[in-house]
């Protein structure tokens, strides 16, 4: 077999980008910023000026900063383009239009397929980091009709969340945390039954995942089963075995 090099590429074998907002919160495993939580390697890059203020109010004038940040992965040999912020979704569009290779910026586009399946009478419980921000403004921003089945539920209001991940206070309680995520699941479900699937929305809640699985007892989805679905896409494996 042959190989070409990439002029100005340093490293190879990442095929994950994933793009950070410019934040200072502890990554724990789980996290999409910690590279631990995956078991193939990814590149990050982080956008400098995306804080999380910007990315909450939807700031468009972080674009040229989101995509050079984005070509400059691509430069470096990535096959597939994400980011850790839900609200990210804002920029998906553009920047998908502008790159070469696959992009999916947000945890939210899994609602489509979620969705589907689920049985019609069935909704999907989005837990957010902020539900002023999750509107149907931003849903439409990645093609997802008014008319698709959610329910929100926010975290605003929960101060351990808050406090770390907003705040940035740089001290995370992950106990605490996965309190108020699971109690937020369970005021979802209880609010309303017809909940058949959680997708959670902030790159910060895939360690708490599993604990809102055995609170509920419903499929969870979150960026790492998105991020995981790409890569297997993106590099596929050859099979071994017998017959």
């Amino acid at each position: 077999m042959q190989y070409k090099t990439r002029k100005g590429q340093v490293s190879s074998g990442e095929a994950i980008g994933i793009l950070l907002l410019d934040t200072a919160v502890p990554f724990i495993p789980g996290d999409v910023a910690n590279a631990t939580t995956y078991n193939f390697p990814v590149r990050y890059r982080m956008v400098e000026g995306f804080t999380v203020a910007r990315a909450i109010g939807r700031d468009p004038s972080v674009y040229d900063a989101l995509a050079n940040a984005a070509k400059d992965l691509v430069s470096q040999g990535v096959r597939a383009i994400t980011g850790d912020c839900g609200f990210m979704a804002v920029h998906q569009r553009r920047l998908a239009d502008a790159l070469k290779v696959p992009v999916f910026l947000s945890s939210l586009l899994q609602i489509p397929f979620i969705g589907s399946m689920l049985g019609t009478e069935n909704k999907i419980g989005l837990i957010t980091a902020d539900s002023r921000s999750l509107d149907g403004e931003l849903l439409s921003a990645i093609g997802i009709p008014a008319s698709q089945r959610v329910v929100i539920e926010g975290l605003e209001q929960q101060p351990h969340f808050y406090s770390f991940a907003i705040e940035e206070t740089g001290t995370l309680d992950a106990d605490a945390v996965a309190g108020e995520v699971v109690a937020a699941a369970r005021h979802l479900v209880d609010r309303d039954p017809a909940v058949g699937a959680i997708l959670l929305e902030c790159s910060l809640l895939p360690p708490y995942a599993a604990a809102v699985q055995a609170a509920v007892n419903l499929p969870v989805f979150d960026y790492i089963t998105m991020i995981n679905y790409v890569f297997s896409a993106v590099v596929r494996q050859r099979y071994t075995g017998f017959i």
